[in-house]
């Protein structure tokens, strides 16, 4: 009787581990999301984290245009309309911070918008043949830098002034000069980019977002970044009538590592994704203190004989060049552990199609 009840006691045991082995391979099968469904978490994920700033950049963009003098008789004046130019300044700020904490993610996904609300002077010239004469109305030249290069045109640097001048089409930026100017800039040129900010926001949903497109952005900005400082020694740079280029290039940067933090538990799924994650996080925090070596929101003066593609070795000793190439090695897409480099790994871990 006792063996045959410890017979019968093991089998129950037997059974009883056997059962709970499958019950936990299942729960943890069950508990393992597919990729399908973390993509549909992220999509969701994504629009909340960038919606505060899409609604921030149209807030800004409305809060601009109601700050626009409407003078009676004249056109603005430095004293008179100090607190309104005062006002405007501080709300393109802010427009700008926010777009470019979601420019990585949103330029791809809305490329219309994207060219409307953040062309350069350049490039707008570039698509008009016979340039653009109003410098205040809603057509041809618009978005945050046609009311940067206005709000500014009195703390523009010269070199900026003298590089503009050499693009077909040019017409010198001022201040509206009359009643009917200072009108057509409140209700023409700064209402266009309440309107496009408004449709961004408008748009901005989950069904719009696609991950492929919008992580392929984040990469594009990050690979970018030395464009961007690069395009100071030829005055090309984004910001440089009001000098934030630097400030961009930081919001770039923070932006980027907010929506790439989403796809973490993603990556951690999939072989390896943890000590990828981890390269890719150093690869922010190395950009970051590079970033941190310079001061104020203005990148430093270049050289003005500085060449990107042979820059000399004293070139390279100044603040600028040792920007210029910190910011490049660290971007580089073909070398071990740069940001790019470890971005690009991430969207092969997890199967997001994006070309390099």
């Amino acid at each position: 009787m006792i063996l045959k009840h410890t017979l019968l006691a093991a089998l129950a045991l037997s059974a009883f581990g056997c059962s709970s082995d499958g019950n936990d391979s299942g729960s943890q099968k069950s508990s393992q999301k597919t990729d399908a469904q973390y993509e549909q978490e992220l999509g969701s994920s994504m629009h909340d984290a960038l919606l505060d700033d899409v609604q921030a950049l149209h807030d800004a963009a409305v809060a601009l245009q109601k700050a626009a003098p409407e003078p009676s008789g004249r056109g603005w004046d430095a004293d008179l309309d100090a607190d309104a130019l005062d006002t405007m300044k501080s709300k393109w700020i802010d427009a700008r911070t926010a777009y470019e904490r979601t420019e990585g993610a949103l330029a791809p996904l809305f490329p219309d918008i994207d060219t409307e609300i953040d062309a350069r002077y350049d490039d707008f010239l570039g698509m008009l043949p016979d340039g653009d004469s109003d410098l205040f109305d809603d057509q041809g030249v618009t978005g945050m830098h046609a009311i940067e290069r206005i709000l500014y045109v009195k703390t523009t640097p010269d070199a900026v002034v003298q590089f503009e001048q050499t693009l077909p089409g040019y017409v010198a930026a001022a201040w509206p000069a009359t009643e009917d100017e200072a009108k057509e800039f409140k209700e023409k040129l700064a209402q266009r980019l309440v309107t496009d900010t408004g449709t961004l926001q408008d748009q901005w949903s989950v069904q719009k977002i696609d991950l492929d497109g919008a992580y392929a952005g984040l990469i594009d900005l990050m690979l970018e970044q030395r464009e961007k400082v690069a395009k100071a020694a030829t005055q090309e740079e984004e910001s440089r009538y009001s000098q934030r280029t630097m400030a961009d290039i930081r919001d770039n940067l923070a932006g980027t590592r907010k929506v790439y933090d989403l796809f973490e538990s993603w990556l951690d799924s999939k072989k390896n994704g943890k000590s990828i994650d981890l390269a890719v996080q150093a690869g922010f925090d190395n950009l970051n203190t590079i970033y941190g070596t310079v001061q104020g929101d203005a990148i430093p003066q270049p050289p003005s004989d500085w060449s990107s593609e042979n820059p000399t070795a004293d070139n390279l000793a100044t603040p600028f060049g040792k920007l210029y190439s910190a910011v490049n090695d660290a971007v580089d897409p073909n070398k071990d552990g740069s940001v790019v480099d470890g971005m690009t790994k991430t969207a092969e871990a997890v199967g997001l199609m994006v070309s390099q």
